[in-house]
């Protein structure tokens, strides 16, 4: 019976049998570091050949860098350097109210090009003014000479006159003696003589005035006389403001701040509207150290490297060095005579002219960072104790 219900309850899995491990084989242990012996082929033949190689590379090592080091140095190379580009202020000496504008942001101007306009009519309406105050001066001369004219023939009557005057005096005065003229009639016609004598005499007076106003010369062309060319200056001061009411580029470049002026907007004499930076006429500023000048002249062949095109060179040369060091120019420069002074090595700007004829490099821009490296010709050599 117990048999009978054994085989009918159900089989339960067994568990499965552990995997069986067996011992691994001791490795062989190097008996001086006692770690495990991996297999060196050539063993320490090799190691002794490295380096005894190592060693003979040694003299030839220092050689060469003895010859790179006496050959070198020739190069003098800085990264204080930025493109510079001529750049001005567009500007009038007149104010007025913009009327147009002749370019856009970014445009590029060729010289003489129309930039902008001002309202013309204040300074047209000045230069009619001016025009017609000439003509008003030069009929002003011309009466002035006709009216000198006048005067000589006033003189020349006034003397007649006088010289009637005087018979009358002379027959009178001799009539007198004899009694056949009263005194009465003598001194009337005495006191005539005198009366008409002081008339020529003013007569002349008012002449000599005249002819001074006429500079001297009775004849004198009009457009001569100092007041018709103080009016003629007039003239061309406003003909010049009205021609300054156009602003044109004084040279070739680039046009930019140019949203900073409207049509409409009012401009005050010598305000600038916007700028203007030329594209052809390009140099680098650099400030190397002053221990790097030691045999820089101006010059020398540069080669340059701006950050922005990094696989474009440009080439130049050394335009010129500047005779101060940058702190000269500071507003507050270092004062060496205080106690706790420092000595710091000093910068001097350098101008390097720039090659920008090729027209497959792509076009610089002022501000850019840049590097440069002169090629000053003269190495470093032998040290001194040799």
């Amino acid at each position: 019976m117990a048999e009978a219900l054994r085989k009918l309850t159900p089989v339960q899995d067994e568990a499965p049998e552990a995997p069986v491990t067996r011992p691994l084989a001791p490795t062989p242990l190097d008996s001086r570091r006692d770690i495990p012996v991996v297999g060196k082929p050539g063993g320490p033949n090799r190691s002794r050949w490295t380096r005894w190689g190592l060693f003979a590379l040694l003299p030839l090592v220092l050689a060469i860098g003895f010859y790179w080091y006496a050959t070198g140095g020739r190069i003098m190379s800085t990264d204080d350097a930025y493109v510079e580009a001529e750049k001005v202020g567009i500007s009038t000496d007149v104010a007025g109210i913009v009327q147009d504008i002749g370019v856009h942001e970014n445009e590029h101007v060729a010289a003489g090009q129309v930039l902008y306009r001002l309202d013309p009519r204040p300074f047209q309406i000045a230069l009619d003014d001016a025009k017609a105050s000439l003509a008003q001066t030069a009929l002003a001369i011309e009466a002035m000479k006709q009216d000198y004219q006048r005067m000589l023939s006033d003189v020349a009557a006034q003397e007649s006159q006088v010289g009637l005057d005087q018979t009358n005096f002379n027959r009178d005065a001799t009539l007198i003696r004899s009694g056949t003229v009263s005194q009465a009639v003598y001194d009337q016609v005495k006191s005539t003589l005198e009366t008409d004598k002081s008339k020529l005499q003013s007569l002349r007076q008012q002449a000599q005035v005249q002819l001074a106003k006429l500079g001297g010369n009775a004849d004198v062309a009009a457009t001569e006389h100092p007041q018709y060319k103080q009016a003629k200056a007039k003239v061309d001061e406003a003909q010049r403001q009205l021609d300054h009411t156009v602003v044109t580029a004084p040279f070739a470049g680039i046009a930019t701040s140019v949203p900073a002026i409207a049509p409409g907007k009012y401009l005050t004499a010598s305000m600038t509207a916007f700028y203007l930076v030329n594209t052809d006429h390009i140099w680098i500023d650099a400030n190397p150290k002053e221990t790097e000048l030691t045999y820089v002249r101006p010059g020398q062949v540069v080669t340059v490297t701006v950050d922005t095109y990094p696989n474009h060179v440009w080439h130049g040369t050394v335009e010129s060095i500047s005779p101060a060091a940058a702190q000269e120019f500071a507003l507050l420069p270092a004062q060496n005579t205080s106690g706790n002074w420092v000595k710091v090595v000093q910068r001097v700007p350098m101008r390097v002219r720039v090659d920008t004829s090729d027209q497959s490099l792509p076009p610089l821009r002022a501000g850019m960072s840049a590097e440069i490296a002169v090629d000053t010709g003269h190495a470093r050599g032998l040290p001194h104790f040799f």
